[in-house]
């Protein structure tokens, strides 16, 4: 176990989840770094929103945001968000991730992580039937209005059937013995 997950275990006593979410990430020291800060999280967790406000710790030689710090702001924020949803009888991990820059940003940026209930269903009844998939999240920054793309993130997520997975590793296992 984590140490994240030991202090979401702990304060899950006393706040709601969607709460845990915001604040974990907006007071951990990895997500920090990026500049970016989740600015709404849905009680269910289906929605989440962030900014990355152009600062004097973003910008890059040509005075526009950093292309690492565009992407470590999308980075985690799919799978945890997806892993967050799913629960414990699944396995969650990010796969492989693409990015895309579209122009140079030198505005404040924004993007919105979105899943649906039927999505989800959708996920869970995919592995349901193959045991583990793989999906694919586009995430893109944009401006407040949403009328100018700057940057597009295409991350794969892996989802399993816990059972399965571990079954899977022990057979791995014991096959490079």
């Amino acid at each position: 176990m984590s140490v994240y997950q030991k202090v979401e275990a702990l304060a899950s006593k006393i706040f709601k989840k969607n709460t845990i979410f915001r604040y974990g990430f907006n007071l951990s020291p990895m997500y920090k770094r990026s500049t970016a800060k989740l600015i709404e999280v849905s009680e269910d967790l289906l929605h989440v929103k962030i900014i990355v406000p152009i600062s004097y710790k973003n910008k890059n030689y040509v005075n526009s945001i950093f292309g690492g710090s565009m992407f470590s702001a999308v980075d985690p924020i799919p799978m945890i968000q997806l892993l967050s949803i799913m629960g414990n009888d699944y396995v969650v991990w990010d796969k492989s991730a693409e990015i895309f820059f579209k122009k140079p940003a030198k505005e404040n940026l924004y993007a919105d992580f979105d899943f649906s209930e039927k999505e989800i269903a959708d996920i869970k009844e995919q592995v349901a039937e193959n045991k583990e998939i793989d999906i694919i999240k586009t995430t893109q920054l944009t401006n407040k209005e949403k009328t100018q793309v700057f940057c597009e993130v295409k991350k794969t997520i892996y989802i399993a059937n816990k059972d399965y997975f571990k079954q899977k590793r022990k057979k791995k296992h014991v096959a490079s013995v």
